[in-house]
Formats: structure tokens, sequence, C-alpha cells
């Protein structure tokens, strides 16, 4: 039985951290925030320009760039600075987007030239590769530096069960492409449910559980086993009446959906990778998480978790939600994982609530949304280091790499430890990155993959969503910059 955390634990858990500055650093670029829910805003300021805590700062060295840059090649160096410094041009991006989205893009040659001039510059910035092959090589270029990859094959928003199968070839097929790689160079594959489930039935499925916490009689058949989906703090506007109950059909289609991840999960387990599923829109996270939990119950035995679960710290019920689906996955003895992001649907969330005269779900401010990543992590920290479940802490903020290092240290989590993952964006956060790695910790770049055509359209949706990010990769610019500046002297003397 895992260790259970009680709730005066967790309280206390909530209380560390809160009084501390949360300032947001987290490098990225328009195209790169398109790619994963990791972070949902920033305000970048200098790195001496914050305030400073002599202890994080020793475990967590930002400083030497000499040292954080020491894996890289001068000539990736350039590329990787010259690619973050274009992308936080936020005219040149917009234009690039509209480009993008225009009927230029059916003229097969001003396509071909666009698509050409991305792939050699953004995309190979901020993508694993074309494929599962492709993706593995760079999986290994990046094992070189002492980091770890986690595969996305970069699919979401199927309409049909056909385009879902197809995408659950192309996800199987990723985890098999890992059993050819060193052994822990993946330490996940990512996948969004909106690939292997149709939209319109987690839409209906998410309405019925909704409703279900509004009035505990209303008796849903196709249900089975789950962790706790909702707080008193959830939103329940998008099910404004009682929905009408699954059809054959719909209940079918759920089914086959759930097949594919546990398929999935099998796969995964087989391969000794663990599978994260990526949190989405609130209108669909309901049932998103009620597939993830009902498969955790039948896949996590053990001491390791294979299916981890994704919190959004910029929901108001975020840290409520994590608090019930881990004192019951402790109750029922199930090591789960969750991995903590900040958010990436911030426009679309609000905008909707809006409509509907509803409070936003997200904070309503970025300080706000730090001090809860930063609770949730101190709390999931406190539970792994009680032996229970696994954590993924997926941040562009140096500050909350900081907290986390120093609470990791302070509740004697072991650095290189299983249960403990820090991660970021593929081509973006690199300080950080080599920072944690060089301070002993394991960290992992979230790697989407797939061919340009397939890829460009999610990222960008992520695009959009993420607009208050064009323009925040500060912090490793400088770096880059002082680094490049550092060997050109080298040279010349």
């Amino acid at each position: 039985m895992a260790n259970r955390v009680p709730r005066e634990t967790f309280l206390k858990s909530l209380r560390y951290l809160t009084s501390a500055t949360a300032s947001s650093s987290s490098p990225s670029a328009a195209v790169a925030a398109a790619v994963s829910p990791l972070i949902v805003t920033s305000d970048d300021a200098d790195l001496s320009e914050r305030p400073r805590s002599s202890r994080s700062d020793a475990l967590l060295n930002l400083d030497d760039y000499e040292k954080l840059f020491a894996t890289v090649p001068t000539a990736k160096l350039v590329r990787a600075s010259a690619n973050l410094q274009a992308s936080a041009i936020e005219p040149l991006v917009d234009f690039g987007i509209r480009l993008m989205k225009s009927r230029l893009m059916e003229m097969e040659v001003v396509r071909d030239i666009i698509l050409g001039t991305i792939r050699h510059t953004f995309y190979e910035h901020f993508c694993a590769g074309e494929d599962a092959e492709a993706a593995g090589r760079t999986v290994l270029r990046l094992r070189e530096t002492g980091i770890r990859g986690m595969l996305v094959y970069a699919l979401e928003y199927a309409t049909e069960n056909d385009a879902c199968d197809r995408n659950l070839d192309g996800f199987i097929r990723t985890v098999q492409s890992t059993k050819s790689l060193p052994s822990s160079s993946t330490s996940f594959i990512i996948v969004k449910i909106t690939a292997i489930c149709p939209m319109r039935v987690l839409e209906r499925v998410s309405d019925l559980l909704r409703w279900q916490h509004k009035d505990p009689s209303c008796h849903l058949p196709w249900k089975l086993n789950s962790f706790p989906l909702f707080s008193d703090s959830s939103p329940m506007y998008h099910t404004l009446k009682r929905p009408e109950p699954l059809s054959p059909e719909e209940e079918r289609d759920l089914q086959l959906g759930h097949e594919r991840l546990l398929k999935l999960c099998r796969e995964c387990a087989e391969a000794n990778v663990p599978l994260s599923v990526d949190a989405e829109h609130t209108a669909v996270q309901p049932a998103i998480d009620y597939l993830t939990y009902a498969s955790a119950i039948m896949r996590n035995k053990g001491s390791y978790p294979i299916v981890y679960g994704t919190i959004q710290a910029y929901l108001k019920d975020a840290k409520e939600r994590l608090l019930l689906a881990s004192e019951a996955a402790d109750k029922m003895g199930i090591p789960m994982g969750f991995k903590v992001v900040r958010g990436a649907y911030m426009s679309s969330e609000t905008k909707l609530a809006n409509s509907l005269g509803c409070d936003s779900p997200i904070h309503n401010s970025i300080q706000e949304t730090h001090d809860c990543y930063n609770d949730c992590a101190s709390f999931m920290l406190d539970r792994i280091a009680n032996g229970s479940g696994g954590l993924v802490l997926a941040t562009h903020n140096v500050e909350s790499g900081k907290m986390a290092a120093a609470k990791a240290h302070d509740v004697g989590i072991g650095k290189v430890n299983q249960r403990l993952e820090f991660a970021q964006l593929y081509g973006m956060a690199e300080s950080l990155s080599f920072g944690l790695k060089n301070a002993g910790f394991q960290v992992s770049k979230y790697m989407p993959f797939g061919p340009i055509d397939m890829v460009m359209p999610y990222l960008l949706r992520r695009a959009e969503e993420n607009r208050g990010l064009l323009s925040a990769s500060t912090v490793d610019r400088q770096l880059m910059r002082k680094e490049l500046k550092r060997r050109l002297k080298a040279v010349i003397l």
C-alpha cells in the first residue's frame, strides 16, 4: 500500500514557497510556445535583476554560461541564438502565422518555399524530426549532453475512429522505436487523448461527468472506477443543462478510445517507458482525466507508475484536484504519476468563459499561477520523498526550478531519482535544462516530431494560444550571446 499523505501535510506543503517571489523567467519562442502546455506566460527580466537565494543558487547555477553550454557545438549555438532572436520578434512571428494560414499556401511553389524555409529554421530547432526514426537520432544526440527525450508524436483533434486507429499506430511505432535506443535515453512517451478518441465523444462524456458531479443521482452505466475528477471550485459552466445519455454508438466509441489508450499503456509497459497524458481544454479535460485515471488503476502496478496524468497549475482548481486524486490513489494503493505544468489554453479558456458570462477558470494573475505551480510541486515532492508515485516538473521558470531543486534537497530526494524528472521544451530554456542537469537532476526535453505538414497546424494552434510567450527568450539569448562572445574572444586571442 502506498503511503497516504494526510490533509494536514498537504496544507502545510501548500504554505511552502507561497511567500517566495516567483518572477517568471521562461525562455520561449512563438513557434516553440506552440509545442506544448508546459508554460502559460511570463515576464522575463535580466537574471541580474532577480532576487537571489544563496542556497538555491548553490544548487542550481545559471551564471556560468561556459559550463552551461560546454556540450553545445559553436555552430549549433549560433543557429539556436539566431532562431531564438527571430522568434522573439512578435510582428515577424505574427506575419509568419498569417502567411501560413493564407491562400498563398495553396500555391505549390510558394508553399514549398515557405515550408522549406521553416524546415531549416524553426522546425529543425523546435522539432525532433519527420518520423520516429529521425526523432530517435535526435534523442541520441541529446543523450550526449546528458539530457533525455520525451517523444511526442504531434497529433491531436481526431474526429473519426479511422483517424484514431491510424494515430494509435503512429504512437505504437513511437514506443517500439525506443527499444532500439539506449536504456533510459527516452524518459516518456507523450499522448494527447484527442488524437485517439473522437473529440465529440470527449465533449459528451465531459458533460455527463460534470452533470453527475452536480447531481450524484445521475447514473452513468459506462463509467469505470476512477479517481475524483472535480473539486468544489472546478468550472461547471460548460454544462448548462442535463445532457442526454450516451447513445449506444457513443458508448462504443468511448470504449474504443479507452481500449486504444490501454493498448498504448501495454506497449509502454513492455518497452519500460512511462506514458504521460497531456492536459487539454477544460471542455474535454474531465473525460481526459477519467480515461487517464481509469487506465492508471488498471495499469499502474508495483512501485513505479506507467501512466502519468497532467495538472495545469494556471487553473484555479488545480491544487484541490491534485490533492483529491492523490489521496484516492493512495487509498487504493495505486502509484500515480503527475506532470505539473502551467498551462497552454489561456486565450480560448478565457474567451469561452466570458462568452457565457462566467469567471475564467484561470488564475487572475501570473503570480497566482506561479504560487499554485510551486505549491503543487512542493506537495508532490513531499509525496515522492515518501515513496509515493512519480513527478515531472515541466517548467521554463527559473525561480520555480530553483525552488523545486532546493525543496528536493530539503526532503532528501536523491538528485538522480526515478520518481523525479524536470522537463523543458526541445530548443527552449536551454540554460535551465543544462543547469538542472549540471546540478545532478534528471532532465528531459519535450520533443514533438512528425512530417512538417502534419506538425505545423499543431504548432500554429499552440502559437496562437501562447502569444504572451513571443518575446520571452531573454535569459537564454543573453547567456548564449555571452558564451559566443567568450568563444570568439578565445579564438582571436
